[in-house]
């Protein structure tokens, strides 16, 4: 029987009609993909394309400078090279790690290990010399590339190096001003861009572009870098001459509590991180407390004389040289009989110190002490502050308030000490000292300015001039003479103070501290200034080792600053000796 011609037209006509509906439906589907793919995922897909062809590193970018009070650089940057490497494109790592083992002073199984990581890039080793970084690329290595970036830089070395601190090799603040105030000084960060051939190895970088708008803020300084140079240079002479393990000497504006110069020793270079040690980076003027010895006698001179408990004419009888106190006995150095509390003064007398302390009492003379900032923080805007040690008189012994008035069983730091005596200076008020006067944005906007801060005053003015009052003739006839100048009336005071051995429980009989604390010109002060003496040994006494420095950096710090003397003539001298 033959097929129906019309049945099988019709069901060719249906399979037509399936096999067009099925190339239409398809075609949809395409249309319909690359329209997603085309336009609501042209960006993602740009994305892709642009990471196949791309890479990009986050790098720092500048901190903040760091400038003296005048604006002389003293902290900023320098752009050096660092060494990456793309690992996945390196085909013999051995061979690559070997080569630049060499080149870089880096040993190959360090190198080795980074070489291994599945990333297509890794640091080698950053901010080299440039001889290293030339060495590198004279090898031509695949994979192997030189970025550029920021590198901390302090031009002046050595200068000021305690206080500025220093940046790690991310250029974060690790030390002193660069911790201090690393909100301020951190850099923004930046994408550098390289280009990847067709194997995907990094070639040039193709430009950078900032993940934060604004680069590291500006710090403007108290110090002033002429006046740093000249503490510097006597500390250094003073401790040669005396063989001292070190010491420290430092400057302050006593009316308005800002630093003016803060010279450590011994202390190390912030660019060659690596060759010092964490001791060396410490800055003891602010972390490190000792006994401070008769330069202690000014807080006390001034509380007994705040409380009337004594007048310049009051006399004490001195004792012969000698005072049994609590099963001891405390010596001077010379005998005497009746003396006015002035000439207790003027020869740094124990037994008289001790009896004008016995007169204030435990109470009193601990509320003066901590009034003039013993026993707390000064507060000065720098990291790892002490606050000292001044023990609660409850749990004094029967000796220590004689200990006390001369300068034993205290600790303090050396900011304390010459913030305390600064408060004298100023007529009364205790300062919140400070190293950093101003900061500056990129855009030249002044984002910070400090001003004078007092946090109280712990004796008056009128006393503050009767204690400077009786410091007549003194530095001339007493210890201290070896600190006058002959056209500037000084107010000061001497110390030597025996080191407590704290494995023998007791002071040594051969290491001591020599210290002189004062300000010039007396009658209206512009500079403050302590200088210590850490374990001098050809000589001891603070009037011999300390009171000389003091009186070098005073005169010339004096004609630096064009501080005229006095009716423009020759000046008594007055100081505390």
């Amino acid at each position: 029987m033959k097929p129906n011609i019309g049945d099988v037209s019709q069901s060719s006509r249906f399979r037509s009609a399936i096999l067009c509906f099925g190339l239409l439906v398809g075609f949809a589907v395409i249309v319909s993909r690359l329209f997603y793919l085309q336009v609501i995922q042209a960006n993602e897909g740009a994305l892709q394309a642009w990471n196949q062809h791309h890479k990009s590193i986050v790098v720092e970018s500048n901190r903040g400078v760091i400038v003296d009070r005048n604006g002389s650089a003293l902290a900023l940057n320098v752009e050096v090279p660092s060494v990456t490497a793309d690992p996945m494109s390196i085909e013999d790592r051995g061979k690559v790690a070997e080569k630049l083992s060499r080149a870089l002073d880096v040993p190959k199984s360090q190198l080795m290990k980074e070489l291994g990581k599945k990333q297509d890039f890794v640091w080698l080793k950053r901010k080299l010399d440039e001889s290293s970084a030339k060495a590198v690329q004279q090898l031509s290595l695949p994979g192997v590339d030189i970025l550029m970036e920021p590198r901390r830089f302090y031009p002046k070395t050595t200068l000021l190096a305690n206080l500025l601190g220093f940046a790690g090799i991310d250029s974060q603040g690790l030390e002193g001003i660069e911790l201090q105030y690393e909100s301020y000084l951190q850099g923004g960060k930046s994408l550098v861009v390289f280009q990847r051939d067709a194997r995907g190895r990094m070639i040039n970088p193709v430009g950078s572009r900032k993940l934060r708008a604004s680069e590291g803020h500006r710090i403007t300084l108290t110090i002033d870098e002429v006046i740093q140079y000249i503490a510097e240079q006597e500390l250094d002479a003073a401790i040669q001459r005396t063989q001292a393990k070190g010491g420290t000497v430092l400057v302050m504006d006593p009316a308005t509590g800002a630093m003016l110069a803060w010279a450590i020793r011994p202390t190390f270079d912030p660019n060659k991180i690596s060759a010092g040690s964490p001791d060396l980076w410490r800055n003891r003027a602010v972390t490190d407390v000792y006994e401070p010895g008769s330069t202690f006698k000014v807080v006390v001179a001034a509380s007994a004389l705040e409380e009337g408990v004594v007048e310049p004419d009051t006399l004490i009888y001195g004792g012969d040289g000698g005072m049994s106190i609590a099963g001891t006995t405390v010596h001077d150095i010379g005998k005497s009989g009746w003396i006015t509390f002035s000439e207790v003064l003027r020869h740094s007398s124990n037994v008289g110190m001790v009896k004008a302390a016995i007169s204030l009492g435990d109470k009193r003379l601990y509320k003066y002490l901590r009034a003039f900032g013993f026993g707390e923080k000064t507060e000065i805007d720098l990291p790892g502050e002490s606050a000292g040690i001044l023990r609660d008189p409850s749990k004094w012994s029967s000796r220590s308030l004689a200990s006390l008035s001369m300068g034993q069983e205290v600790g303090v730091t050396p900011i304390q000490l010459l913030t305390a005596v600064s408060a004298v200076a100023n007529g009364g008020y205790l300062l919140k000292p400070y190293v950093v006067s101003e900061v500056w944005n990129a855009q030249g906007e002044r984002v910070l300015k400090r001003e004078v801060e007092a946090k109280r005053r712990p004796i008056s003015d009128e006393t503050a001039q009767v204690l400077t009052g009786l410091l007549q003739e003194v530095v001339a006839q007493g210890t201290g003479k070896r600190a006058g100048l002959a056209e500037y009336a000084v107010a000061g005071k001497t110390g030597t103070a025996q080191v407590f051995d704290q494995k023998a429980k007791a002071y040594s009989s051969t290491k001591v501290i020599g210290s002189f604390v004062g300000f010039v010109p007396a009658e209206a002060p512009r500079l403050a200034i302590l200088v210590v003496i850490d374990e001098p040994k050809t000589e001891g006494w603070g009037g011999v080792v300390a009171a000389p420095v003091f009186r070098k950096v005073s005169e010339q710090v004096l004609r630096h600053m064009r501080i005229a003397p006095k009716n423009g003539g020759l000046m008594k001298v007055a100081a505390i000796s």
